[in-house]
């Protein structure tokens, strides 16, 4: 038999009866609607695609933008003024080198929240990564502090330099305007003297971002009358026979000639030994104050200034520098008459009393060696230029 018995005899087999799966090749033409839906769903997963990849880039570049590569630079200083936004922030870091973006930086802050910016000076990284430099501008200028040390000896003009090269928002000659300024107090500057040289205590501070030059002379001057008042300089003065602001003068003449600290004390005594004897001070550092350093020796020891101690008799107008503590305490309390041993008591003619008049340097140490008499002075001169410590 050709036919199913289960079938109708009048039943007629098509190509599609008794087809188990669907070939490709069995389609012989897609319809429109199909045709089209593949052409979208195409289009979708390409455009998707290309979307994921576009994400991608863009969120690697972010990244990036936000994380420079590489080490940051050095430090330098931006302000932050009344009234600005982390839009102008934003504009002014981009502008600066320190951030690579204005647009993504302000982005990632809104992702953090917002910054409270308080205005003043703040020690920022350039290429340094967002997140740090979020934290430094969230960091009120009064809560950042930056270590300055004042050695014992500088100068105010010194002393406004080292101030500038660490906060470098501040102006060395609004410092030096601050210190010659006579309506800045100071218990110890009689009201004749304008400058602050000598009253400005050489220590090592804490200066704010939000500090001036005019709070810092102020708190070296506080300083300075604080370590007076340890030192109880104004009685050790009055028995002494001078003015508190005089023992200063004499206490920055040691600092700037002693170079070890057994030196302080004897310098003390050499210079009230000569002030006793009205003998002119003929101290190289005062005569070196105020003059051009690219002058020579010889010039400066023969142009008349107020400082010049080997023309002048008495001390100098001022103090040559501000003195640190040690040498104010020489100042008060100088070595008195040398031991009978000491280099500068051995061969005095009879009858000369051995005390402390000349000194003269002794080793590269910076140590010095003390003379009762011109004579035995010029001897210790002789040995120290054959030592090669004089030219």
């Amino acid at each position: 038999m050709t036919g199913d018995p289960l079938l109708p005899d009048n039943w007629h087999e098509d190509p599609w009866d008794r087809v188990t799966t669907v070939s490709q090749d069995s389609l012989e033409s897609t319809p429109g609607e199909l045709r089209q839906l593949r052409g979208v769903m195409r289009t979708v997963a390409i455009v998707l695609t290309a979307s994921l990849l576009l994400l991608g880039c863009m969120g690697w570049w972010t990244v990036r933008v936000l994380n420079p590569s590489g080490t940051p630079d050095v430090v330098v200083n931006f302000t932050v003024n009344d009234g600005d936004t982390i839009s102008s922030v934003a504009s002014r870091l981009k502008s600066a080198g320190i951030i690579g973006n204005a647009t993504i930086f302000r982005w990632y802050v809104s992702t953090k929240g917002t910054i409270a910016l308080a205005p003043g000076y703040y020690a920022l990284k350039p290429k340094d990564n967002a997140g740090s430099i979020i934290e430094a501008l969230s960091t009120p200028p009064a809560q950042t502090f930056i270590s300055v040390t004042f050695p014992e000896g500088m100068t105010v003009a010194q002393m406004a330099q080292r101030l500038s090269d660490k906060m470098t928002f501040m102006k060395t000659e609004d410092f030096v305007a601050a210190a010659s300024n006579p309506d800045t107090a100071s218990a110890l500057r009689p009201k004749s003297v304008t400058s602050l040289e000598g009253l400005l205590f050489p220590d090592t501070y804490q200066i704010s971002g939000d500090d001036t030059e005019s709070r810092v002379v102020a708190r070296l001057v506080s300083m300075m009358e604080r370590v007076s008042r340890q030192v109880d300089l104004t009685a050790g003065a009055k028995s002494r026979g001078f003015r508190p602001y005089e023992i200063l003068i004499i206490a920055s003449l040691i600092e700037r000639e002693a170079k070890v600290a057994t030196d302080r004390s004897k310098i003390a005594q050499v210079i009230y030994n000569r002030l006793a004897k009205k003998m002119k001070l003929e101290i190289d550092a005062s005569v070196k104050y105020g003059q051009d350093p690219a002058m020579t020796w010889t010039d400066m020891k023969v142009t008349d200034t107020p400082y010049n101690t080997y023309i002048r008799a008495g001390l100098p107008p001022t103090p040559i520098a501000n003195p640190g503590k040690a040498s104010i305490q020489a100042a008060l309390a100088p070595f008195g008459t040398p031991p009978v041993r000491d280099a500068a008591c051995v061969g005095l003619p009879a009858g000369v009393k051995c005390e402390f008049l000349y000194y003269v340097l002794a080793d590269e140490a910076g140590g010095h060696v003390f003379a009762t008499t011109y004579d035995q002075h010029l001897l210790n001169v002789e040995k120290a230029k054959a030592a090669g410590l004089l030219p």
